[in-house]
């Protein structure tokens, strides 16, 4: 069975760094894209970061110089460092995996098949 479980969150000033983790189980997925997304109370699950087998990577405008994905393949882990964190940025952070290995980096939901249950993320101001 596959897992995704995230790790990592937590209530931290604005301004402030937090370090996310998301360590795959059942399945490999160094070959295959994976992502974190993030939704806010009322709002829908937004693309923040996504990276790939090269490992290329694609940021959201708003986290943009902020943030940064990175991915151990011996550890089947992949991570986002988010820095200079702003109230903003309060919300559960997912992180999410496509099924096909060498598949592209996609910046909707809808094509990440597997995810992880998510972590919260408060920024206080």
């Amino acid at each position: 069975q596959v897992q995704l479980v995230e790790s990592g969150g937590g209530l931290v000033q604005a301004g402030g760094s937090l370090r996310l983790s998301c360590a795959a189980s059942g399945r490999t997925f160094n070959n295959a894209a994976m992502g974190w997304f993030r939704q806010a109370p009322g709002k829908e699950r937004d693309f923040v970061a996504a990276i790939n087998w090269t490992p290329g990577r694609v940021y959201a405008d708003s986290v943009k110089g902020r943030f940064t994905i990175s991915r151990d393949n011996s550890k089947n882990t992949v991570y986002l460092q988010m820095g200079s964190l702003k109230p903003e940025d309060t919300a559960v952070y997912y992180c999410a995996a496509r099924a096909s290995p060498f598949s592209p980096i996609q910046l909707s939901a809808r094509e990440y098949a597997y995810w992880g249950q998510g972590t919260q993320v408060t920024v206080s101001s």
